[in-house]
């Protein structure tokens, strides 16, 4: 039991450096350390830091995390960088919600398989999370924002032009494996990514001074010297968890739509790592199998939102008690939300 319950945890180590390092996280930490390059830290503050309207910036970091295709590991790169860089942590913790719990292309694959029904629910649901997500972590953490107070002073450019086409090359190696190549073998993805990323190191090299290619390469490698060593970690935790528990234990206790079914789901979802699209059919085989409908909501949401390396990983970036307090609020949410459709809504 203990060789298998270990095995289980080096197979899922395996299987997500083999399906997500090249593809998702390379990029991801390039975007995160381009981020803290070349934006001048006055443009984040203008819309997302802590002096901004809390609707007008809550807002645009839900709509634009629509548009992020990332898993709760993927995204931890993303918004760190956006915090480091001058965000409102509300705002940052926001894009740390909504970009891996219902993206574009999540959505997309989630109202092929399960319906359009419960495609309006997960929008609607992971907006008003985060709107908690982000009001909780302002709140509670407001005393411990990066002081911005000099920088909104100061009278830069924001951000030439060549920086932007670079950033937006950046992110276009992480969104297009996943926006062109939705079904079939991996390696298709790979090509993807090798194309569009020859393409932004062909264009770093031509227009990019080589002093700040440096200086962004250094801001990646803080990035992944801080983080990914605990991402294989939760994995290979995860992993084991796997092998552990009975695989009756989820059909018995998910049926109908009370509470505890909800936060059930909820902690599963909150505790194992899904990959983006994963979830989709996951979630539409266990209702198949008797699922109710709030439950479902709660897993499709919080089975690709958080995940054990996600825990981790933000309790490193962020500290221990914003960790703590985002998870917390996540799960609470997430079995209200999930046991109001199910009892009101998706009946």
């Amino acid at each position: 039991m203990i060789k298998q319950s270990i095995l289980g945890g080096f197979f899922a180590l395996k299987e997500y450096i083999a399906v997500h390092v090249l593809t998702c996280l390379v990029p991801a930490f390039l975007l995160a350390g381009g981020m803290v390059s070349f934006i001048n830290k006055e443009t984040i503050i203008n819309y997302l830091g802590e002096s901004v309207n809390k609707l007008k910036a809550f807002s645009i970091s839900s709509i634009s995390s629509f548009l992020i295709a990332a898993c709760s590991c993927t995204v931890i790169p993303v918004a760190s960088g956006l915090y480091y860089t001058g965000a409102g942590i509300g705002s940052a913790f926001i894009v740390l919600w909504v970009a891996p719990s219902s993206n574009i292309l999540s959505l997309i694959y989630t109202g092929n398989i399960i319906g359009s029904k419960i495609v309006a629910a997960r929008i609607i649901s992971a907006l008003f999370m985060a709107y908690i997500v982000g009001s909780v972590m302002s709140f509670i953490f407001r005393k411990e924002q990066i002081d911005t107070v000099k920088l909104e002073k100061e009278k830069k450019k924001i951000i030439e032009k060549k920086y932007i086409v670079l950033l937006i090359l950046i992110l276009l190696s992480l969104l297009m494996p996943n926006y062109l190549v939705q079904k079939g073998p991996y390696w298709k993805k790979i090509i993807v990514w090798f194309i569009f990323t020859l393409f932004m190191i062909f264009y770093a090299i031509k227009k990019i001074e080589k002093y700040m290619i440096k200086n962004w390469l250094r801001e990646t490698i803080f990035f992944v010297r801080i983080i990914l060593p605990l991402l294989f970690i939760g994995v290979f935790i995860v992993g084991i968890i796997g092998e552990i528990l009975p695989k009756n234990w989820i059909e018995r206790f998910l049926g109908g739509n009370g509470i505890r079914a909800n936060f059930f789901a909820t902690l599963i979802g909150a505790t194992t790592y899904f990959a983006t699209l994963t979830e989709a059919p996951f979630v539409d085989k266990l209702m198949k199998l008797g699922m109710g409908n709030g439950p479902a909501l709660a897993l499709l949401l919080t089975g690709p939102g958080l995940s054990l390396p996600n825990w981790i990983a933000i309790s490193r970036v962020f500290g221990v008690k914003k960790a703590v307090v985002y998870v917390i609020t996540i799960i609470i949410c997430g079995t209200i939300v999930g046991w109001i459709t199910g009892n009101f809504i998706l009946r």
